[in-house]
């Protein structure tokens, strides 16, 4: 066949017909067991009393799994170890999984979740990005700054400046199937898992640590998904670990799914960005210096917010040469969900910073958009300069040329 000619995706039959097998379409022995969160309804606070005993007493109910019965408790992270699976005393975030329901039924598990009796201290919660640098709420001592060159002296001296701020608010994946996990125990104590995830080789690590077993005794399977954009690189840890958990406390096969309230509530999204900006021009609108200050709300804990907010620091310049710049990045510790990878992985909000710079720069000089970003591509900006463009940088380091400092 020719390279030329359109080639019909591998399974495209099966999806226009409905055929293709999702992970809740699998089918699962008939005595399946099914699980369910019971969640927090508070953003930030303390587990003064927590009573399961109507929860237990539930039509369907088999089991339910509080803090005190993990121990230790499994850690859900793709890279701090600050996720656990139930909250285990003091509450992060509206919607933090406090206990578990093992039930016959999604229905049964769903209906018992609601039915715990549950005693808090509920004390201030850090929301937004003005409460997180009021307290100093942030993830790392300070700031990461990237720099090259005086940027603050080339604004100063610039014939035009400019200088503003752009809010990018959070974005919800909203993939068509939710996150879904089945555990399936084996002899000798092995487990397999069907998992709705992007990452299946965390999923297999994450469930072998929980278990306690080497990775080689925990086998995960992906067929397909549908839909996912970042949403089930690290959130379907959580679901996986559960059922595996289960699984082996019941020696039943252990589903689970979020509705999709539950998803939406559970879940972390794309990062919100506030960015601060200054920059200086020639009277072309050629740039002469930029300045960013990106502000990251990265919800309770780490999840993939470092790496994500490197990211918007790599692509402030999109596709213009800054022949002098400076980026500072703040990465804010909030009481709301884990923000997580989302398609771009922090691309898009530094792409929209420097944006916004050419069209601040176009309508302070009165000039066409299209030109100044013209203008300044990276070819035609650093050859008028008589520089030399640095190669474009893939990673979360600085590019050539780019020193770092906290």
């Amino acid at each position: 066949m020719s390279v030329t000619r359109p080639l019909p995706h591998d399974a495209a039959h099966l999806h226009v017909t409905g055929a293709a097998r999702y992970l809740d379409d699998i089918p699962a022995p008939a005595n399946t067991l099914h699980l369910a969160f019971g969640l927090s309804q508070i953003a930030h606070g303390r587990i003064v009393a927590m009573d399961l005993s109507a929860v237990r007493a539930a039509p369907g109910v088999v089991a339910v799994l509080g803090p005190d019965d993990l121990d230790p408790m499994p850690d859900c992270s793709p890279s701090a170890h600050d996720e656990p699976l139930l909250a285990p005393g003091e509450i992060s975030y509206c919607g933090q999984p406090l206990f578990l329901v093992i039930a016959e039924s999604h229905l049964a598990a769903r209906k018992a979740a609601r039915q715990a009796e549950i005693r808090h201290e509920e004390w201030p919660a850090i929301l937004t990005i003005d409460q997180a640098l009021a307290a100093n709420s942030r993830f790392e001592d300070g700031p990461q700054i990237w720099e090259r060159g005086d940027a603050a002296a080339a604004i100063a001296g610039a014939a035009h400046r400019v200088e503003g701020a752009i809010e990018i608010g959070g974005q919800e994946h909203f993939y068509l199937e939710g996150q879904a996990a089945l555990a399936l125990p084996q002899e000798g104590g092995d487990m397999v898992l069907h998992a709705s995830t992007q990452h299946p080789s965390e999923i297999q690590h994450k469930v072998a640590d929980a278990l306690g077993l080497p990775m080689h005794a925990v086998r995960v399977e992906v067929r397909r998904m549908g839909g996912a954009f970042g949403g089930k690189e690290s959130q379907g840890n959580a679901l996986a670990i559960a059922c595996a958990l289960a699984a082996r406390a019941t020696g039943r096969p252990c589903r689970m799914r979020y509705d999709r309230d539950d998803d939406m509530v559970i879940t972390g999204k794309r990062h919100d960005f506030r960015i601060h900006y200054r920059a200086g021009a020639d009277g072309e609108g050629r740039l002469t210096g930029v300045e960013f200050v990106q502000y990251a709300r990265c919800g309770w804990a780490r999840d993939l917010s470092l790496p994500v907010a490197d990211r918007a620091m790599l692509h402030a310049d999109n596709a213009y040469f800054l022949p002098a710049v400076r980026i500072e990045s703040h990465r804010l510790k909030t009481h709301t969900q884990s923000a997580t990878a989302f398609r771009g992985f922090g691309g898009p909000q530094g792409m929209v910073g420097i944006e916004r710079v050419m069209d601040h720069i176009a309508h302070a000089l009165g000039r066409d958009p299209l030109e100044i970003r013209r203008l300044n591509y990276y070819d035609s900006a650093a050859e008028a300069g008589g520089l030399s463009a640095p190669p474009p940088s893939s990673g979360s380091a600085p590019p050539a040329g780019i020193s770092a400092k906290k």
